[in-house]
């Protein structure tokens, strides 16, 4: 929010750098509704994932495809559909899970991300057009780590992302991974991430990611909505005497 101001001083300049750091609202596959594929799908496309890059992060990010892996990735799949906010495919989905309206409770706290209730609240208006019922529920900053992520069976997270695909997936969706805040098992994504690591064709290696980037896309249980740059100001005018700044 204060780089506008920064962004005044012309001795200040405003450096924004994509990386792999994304913002997640994790479901818990363990936990009714979300043990239902298609419930899980109707809230990927109940969420306006471009309103969220423009008013939480101000522009200074990109549109996420509910996969852990940043476009400057190695096997970064860019051959896969982009899941748009779609609120006739949200409702198709939910009648798929024998649903006419669903209501679920999304936990939040800025100490998940900066401007997490307030995208949650963005959440819950863009799956009001949906017959999603999204309740936002502020909790309290302390605490968030132990008390409500990986306890509340939907809420807001960070993640700073892992150098390689091999790292991430491993640290947060392979089934029984500490970290896996999802609770998401896929026998097929399980069985690609062991063969990967041992496939030395670079071509079929390419083949197994992109196959567990759709995978995750359709069937996991991370919405990921938007990856977030990495936004700081240098200046040249710093005194090194330490008088002026």
């Amino acid at each position: 929010k204060t780089v506008g101001l920064m962004g005044r001083n012309p001795n200040v300049t405003i450096h924004s750098v994509s990386g792999n750091q994304h913002y997640t609202f994790a479901m818990s596959c363990n936990k009714a509704p979300f043990t239902d594929p298609n419930v899980r799908r109707a809230l990927k496309y109940a969420v306006n994932r471009q309103e969220l890059v423009d008013k939480i992060l101000f522009g200074y990010g990109t549109v996420g495809n509910d996969v852990p892996i940043g476009r400057g990735q190695r096997f970064f799949n860019d051959e896969m559909p982009q899941t748009e906010y779609d609120p006739d495919r949200a409702k198709f989905h939910l009648k798929e899970a024998g649903l006419d309206r669903l209501e679920v409770e999304l936990a939040a706290a800025d100490a998940a991300f900066s401007g997490a209730v307030d995208a949650a609240v963005l959440f819950q208006n863009s799956a009001s057009a949906c017959n999603i019922d999204l309740s936002v529920k502020r909790v309290p900053n302390d605490g968030y780590w132990s008390d409500v992520w990986m306890q509340h069976p939907f809420s807001a997270v960070y993640w700073g992302g892992r150098p390689v695909e091999d790292a991430m997936f491993t640290t947060a969706y392979a089934a029984g991974a500490a970290w896996n805040d999802t609770f998401w098992e896929n026998a097929r994504f399980n069985e690609l991430l062991i063969a990967a690591r041992a496939e030395l064709d670079e071509a079929k290696r390419r083949e197994m990611y992109f196959e567990m980037q759709l995978i995750l896309n359709e069937d996991g249980g991370a919405i990921i909505p938007m990856f977030a740059n990495y936004v700081f100001a240098t200046t040249g005018d710093i005194d090194t005497g330490g008088d002026t700044f």
